[in-house]
């Protein structure tokens, strides 16, 4: 089966760089993949993007060394399993907030005897290779997202989930749950602790830990405070950052 590279690039000690694709756009997805991150996430939770738009994407970034990702709409078998089917190597599953869900969300990504996925892997084998079903369970990620109150309450038995590889961070739900602003890169201390917290809970547990993040220098900031995987930005930012140039435009137009 081929090796999933994020795992390599943990081994080896580095923190890996995540790019987010909330655009249905196979075309954008590959020109992401091609810039050298370490992973690209397809997201159909907030993203806008069906099942064939996210497999046309996947297909897209297996044209290169980035390892696909999905972010799965909400914590359903089926729902994981057809992700994983269209060759997904890591599913981020939103809204765990005890350690029965986690567990279903796990399970639902395992095949006997860890867990109960179908057999089926559609496309997964023809990108994972012909012994995808037989190394499976060893190289595809599993992380789950801690982004409530009662998933804060409960992540150090979240994280000691068995077969769980990492707890990726939503900072703006968590901040809400927390009674904060649903921002993003704060620097609010009651939200750092909550990370430490989360670090601390992957750790003892010998799993990753995941972030969002909108810009480098918090990513930077994140990799420093502990945090194995950071999602720099996504395509709609960067997208919408094309409003300087404009601005640019506009102010030369109209000059002094």
């Amino acid at each position: 089966m081929r090796p999933n590279r994020l795992r390599q690039i943990w081994e080896s000690g580095r923190g890996a760089l995540n790019a987010w694709c909330g655009v249905g756009a196979p075309f954008i997805a590959e020109t992401f993949a091609r810039q050298g991150w370490d992973a690209v996430t397809v997201d159909t939770q907030h993203g806008l993007i069906g099942y064939s738009e996210m497999l046309a994407m996947l297909q897209a970034i297996s044209t290169s060394e980035a390892t696909p990702l999905v972010r799965v709409s909400w914590n359903q078998p089926g729902e994981l399993m057809r992700a994983l089917d269209a060759g997904a190597y890591g599913v981020i599953c939103p809204m765990i907030s005890s350690r029965a869900e986690c567990e279903a969300f796990v399970g639902a990504c395992r095949y006997p005897p860890i867990g109960f996925r179908s057999n089926g892997p559609t496309r997964a084998a023809l990108y994972g290779g012909p012994d995808y079903v037989q190394h499976a369970n060893e190289e595809v990620l599993t992380f789950a997202m801690v982004e409530t109150a009662d998933g804060l309450a409960a992540v150090e038995e979240i994280a000691a989930t068995p077969g769980l590889d990492g707890i990726y961070v939503g900072p703006s739900d968590l901040s809400l749950a927390l009674g904060g602003k649903p921002d993003q890169d704060s620097q609010d201390p009651v939200r750092l602790a909550a990370f430490d917290r989360i670090i601390v809970a992957c750790r003892n547990a010998c799993i990753r830990a995941g972030v969002h993040t909108t810009s480098v220098a918090y990513a930077q900031q994140m990799l420093a405070q502990g945090f194995d995987l950071v999602s720099v930005a996504g395509d709609n930012r960067y997208l919408a950052a094309g409003r300087r140039e404009i601005a640019e435009m506009r102010a030369w137009q109209e000059g002094p």
